[in-house]
C-alpha cells in the first residue's frame, strides 16, 4: 500500500486572511505543517497543493513538494483530488488541511492504519476527547458520535447528541477535519453535487454519509489546535499539543 498525503493550502480565508503566511512560534504555519506532517514514516509522499506563488516558495524552501492547482477548486478536498488524479499508483489519500501545525505523526499513523487491513475503509477521520462543559455547545467545533464498530453515525456543529436520560454514558468526540480516503473514492467522492445535510452543516463529509457510506472515525488521544481565526493564532503561539 502506497499513501499520498496532500496539503491544500490557500491565502484566501474570510475569518483569518493569509493566515497560511501568519508565523506560528517563529515559523509560518504552512512551514510548521508541512514539517509536521513529514515526521511521519507512514506516508510515502508528501506534496502541498496550492494556488499561491507566496506558499509554493515557503514550502519549497524548506525541500517540501508542491503542486499548483486552479483557483477555482472550491474546497480543500477538491483540490486534493486534483493532485490524486496525477498519482494512480497510489492506493490511499490523505486530506491534511494546511492549518494544522500540530498534527502529530502518531495522528497520521492511526488515521492510516485501516486501510491497511483487509476490509479497509471507504473513508477515515479523526476524533479526540470533547471537553464536554466548554465545547459542547460551540458551533465552530465539530462533534461526531458513532456506532459500536467506530463508524460515523453523526457529525455536527450542535451539540449531540440530546440527553433525555443525563445518566446516559455515550462517548462524544471532537472531530478534526483531517481524512483519508480509497484513492478512487476521493476522485468519485468529490465529483457528487452538495448534499443537504452538508449544505446545512457547511460539513463537507456528510455528504459521504448522505451517499449512504460509512466513514471510519479513528480516536487519538492527542490534541491539536486548527488555525481559524484571530484568537486561535494567538493560542497556537504557546499550544504545546
Amino acid at each position: 500500500m502506497k499513501v499520498l498525503c496532500v496539503i491544500p493550502a490557500r491565502l484566501r480565508s474570510t475569518r483569518l486572511p493569509n493566515k497560511m503566511l501568519a508565523l506560528v512560534q517563529g515559523e509560518p504555519l504552512i512551514q510548521k505543517t508541512y514539517l509536521a506532517a513529514k515526521a511521519s514514516t507512514s506516508v510515502d509522499r508528501l506534496i502541498v497543493a496550492t494556488d499561491s506563488e507566496e506558499i509554493k516558495q515557503i514550502v519549497e524552501n524548506v525541500g517540501g513538494e508542491v503542486m499548483m492547482t486552479p483557483t477555482h477548486c472550491q474546497t480543500g478536498s477538491d483540490r486534493v483530488a486534483y493532485v490524486a488524479k496525477e498519482y494512480s499508483d497510489f492506493d490511499t489519500i490523505v486530506n491534511l488541511q494546511g492549518d494544522e501545525p500540530f498534527i502529530r505523526k502518531e495522528m497520521l499513523d492511526t488515521l492510516i492504519t485501516p486501510f491497511k487491513e483487509k476490509n479497509p475503509p471507504k473513508m477515515a477521520t479523526l476524533a479526540y476527547d470533547l471537553i464536554v462543559e466548554t465545547e459542547y455547545h460551540d458551533p465552530s467545533l465539530v462533534k461526531v458520535i458513532c456506532d459500536l464498530n467506530n463508524d460515523a453515525l453523526y457529525f455536527s456543529r450542535a451539540p449531540i447528541p440530546y440527553h433525555r436520560d443525563v445518566q446516559a454514558e455515550l462517548k462524544v468526540l471532537h472531530h478534526m477535519g483531517i481524512y483519508a480516503y480509497q484513492r478512487d473514492f476521493l476522485l468519485q467522492y468529490t465529483q457528487w453535487p452538495q448534499t443537504p445535510l452538508e449544505k446545512a452543516e457547511s460539513l463537507e463529509q456528510l455528504r459521504a454519509m448522505e451517499h449512504g457510506y460509512k466513514i471510519r472515525v479513528c480516536y487519538t488521544p492527542y490534541r491539536t489546535l486548527e488555525i481559524n481565526t484571530p484568537e486561535e493564532l494567538e493560542r497556537a503561539q504557546h499550544f504545546g499539543g
